[in-house]
Formats: structure tokens, sequence, C-alpha cells
């Protein structure tokens, strides 16, 4: 794998996701702006571009077990993939961090009046993503299935329909995006998550819940935007009439 200063972040990621762990040590965002390049997050960071370059490298490099490669799976695949695995796991955990975190603002808003800020963040989060899940269910991902049997059938699809799918994914970016900058709201307010000393065992178990919704958060918005999203807008594209 060749990575250079002109590297697309997003790209590096759907090609190999361990080096995810590289750009979040470094808190750069390969989900939602993963159009840059490694030179241009570089120079945002004020970081050594060969230092960031060869750490890339190294992950890549590293003899293990690959993951899973989903660069190779068929669209229809990864949409169900996505559903069953982030939108289960958004919809689980949304009842479970709630009341968590009514409790610890109830107890600790006192000492702590940014956990007010983050419940208030978290909750308009999981109203916004929970209605965005249900239109990709329900609009985007059937026509991505659509497009997948036209294919499979040789079918070209309508006039009528041209951009759809495009024009659906656009809104979908925004959104992300929208969530994406809500998220590093609450990290920037929580110290990236770190506990307070104060901390009782369930401000603790909150702050982990809240990292851990944040970094499947990241898994999933770079599965779309990254490899989902441009391959079904160039198969809508190949299946113009």
């Amino acid at each position: 794998m060749n990575i250079n200063n002109q590297s697309i972040i997003g790209k590096i990621v759907a090609e190999n996701y361990k080096t995810a762990s590289i750009f979040k040590q470094y808190r750069i965002d390969f989900c939602c702006n993963g159009n840059r390049t490694i030179g241009d997050a570089s120079r945002d960071k004020q970081l050594d571009e060969e230092k960031l370059i060869n750490e890339l490298l190294a992950v890549v490099n590293k003899k293990e077990e690959s993951g899973i490669d989903f660069q190779a799976f068929p669209l229809d695949l990864l949409v169900d993939y996505i559903e069953k695995t982030h939108h289960r796991y958004i919809d689980t955990k949304i009842p479970e961090i709630t009341p968590f975190l009514r409790k610890i603002v109830q107890v600790h808003g006192g000492n702590h009046p940014e956990l007010a800020e983050v419940e208030k963040l978290f909750l308009e989060s999981a109203g916004a993503l929970s209605a965005h899940l249900r239109k990709e269910e329900l609009m985007l991902f059937p026509h991505i299935r659509q497009l997948v049997k036209a294919e499979l059938s040789g079918e070209k699809m309508p006039r009528s329909k041209a951009g759809l799918v495009a024009a659906m994914i656009a809104q979908m970016e925004r959104e992300h995006d929208t969530e994406g900058e809500r998220f590093r709201t609450i990290s920037k307010l929580t110290g990236e998550y770190t506990p307070p000393e104060d901390a009782c065992n369930t401000y603790r178990v909150t702050l982990n819940l809240l990292n851990e919704f944040e970094d499947d958060l990241h898994r999933h918005i770079h599965l779309e935007n990254n490899i989902l999203f441009p391959k079904s807008i160039a198969l809508e594209q190949a299946l113009q009439e």
C-alpha cells in the first residue's frame, strides 16, 4: 500500500481500517472529513508529515490477521452489515446511555455544569440519528439494493430515477457532518471522556459508553462515506440509460 502526502485519508482507511487508530490518536477525522489529503491534515494539526506517513505504513505492514475487507463486500451485503451491526448498535445504546446521563447530571451537575450540555447534545443526537437511520433503511438502502439487482439482471435504470441515489446520499452526508461535529463537542466537553477525580462508578461507566458510542459512529460513517456511498453513486451512473 502506497501512502504519500497526496493520499486521501478516507481512502487509506477504506483500504486498511487499522490505520484508523493512528488518525484517531492525532484527532484527525477520517469519516466526515475523509476527503482531505495527508498533507492537508498534517498542516491543520501541525504534525510532522513524514512521521505520520511512517506511522501509517508501520500499521499497514504489521504482520497480523487481517480484518474484514469491506471493500470486497457486494453493496447489498455491505448495506445488510451496516444495518445489522451499526444501526442496531445505535438503537440499543441510546436507551442504555440516556438514563445514565440523566443520573450523573442530577448527582454531579453542581460540580460539573458541562454535564447538562453533554446530556442536551446527546439527546439531540439521539433524535437526529434515529430519524437518520430510518431514512436510510426505508429510502436509501432499498434503492441501493435495487441498483444491485439491476446490475445482476443487466437492466438499466430509467432516466426518471437519474441521480436519485446521489441526491439522497448528499443529504445523508450532511447529516453525518452534523453528528460528527456534535460528538466532537461532547468529546471536548468531557476532556475526551476522561473522568474527574470525584467521578463515581456510574459517571465513569457513562463516559466509557459515550466514548464507545462515538467510536462506533466513526466506523459507521466511515463505511458509508468512504465505501458504500462512492460505490453506490458509481453504480447508479453506470446503470443510467
